[in-house]
């Protein structure tokens, strides 16, 4: 069974969404996916709105042999650096 990473479309024709799914590579494009990893808003105004990626998810397929797509491994680097920008910034909340 090889496992794939991939983008899976769902919305309306104008208003594209996609699901961050893990998928065995011989299912088709509307295939049930074996699990949901995040979600991915192209049309969203904020880049933190954008993408929503459970990352220990991912590391855990990703160490199972799971292949990701160039899409998908273009999208978990943004998610990286936005969650490493947000926790360097040192914003903490008052007291």
């Amino acid at each position: 069974m090889a496992v794939v990473i991939r983008l899976q479309r769902h919305g309306k024709r104008i208003q594209p969404h996609y699901r961050m799914v893990a998928i065995e590579k011989n299912r088709g494009p509307h295939g049930r996916p074996l699990e949901i990893l995040g979600h991915y808003d192209p049309k969203a105004v904020k880049d933190k709105d954008k993408v929503h990626v459970k990352m220990e998810k991912i590391e855990y397929w990703l160490k199972n042999g799971a292949k990701a797509s160039q899409t998908v491994s273009s999208l978990i680097k943004k998610a990286k650096k936005s969650a490493a920008s947000s926790e360097s910034t040192g914003v903490e909340p008052k007291a």
